[in-house]
């Protein structure tokens, strides 16, 4: 198993990650998956885009309905 680079930062990149995962055994693994990651706070702009989404989806949604109700009478 390769050494484990040193690193200053508080984060793990992805490669220190892999490696912490490989050098767990089967029932710290499976530990280690199952446990809870809360989401992260949107930001204001990032709110703002998925209430966008969800206005154009249901918008998009009537003009389905409204086209095959057309359609079928």
């Amino acid at each position: 198993m390769p050494e484990m680079p040193e690193h200053d930062e508080k984060h793990l990149t992805a490669q220190e990650s892999e490696w912490v995962m490989q050098s767990l055994e089967a029932g710290q693994l499976s530990s280690a998956r199952a446990k809870h990651y809360p989401r992260r706070p949107l930001k204001r702009s990032e709110a703002i885009l998925f209430w966008g989404l969800r206005i154009y989806l249901l918008f998009m949604m009537g003009v389905v309905i409204y086209q095959v109700w057309t359609t079928a009478h």
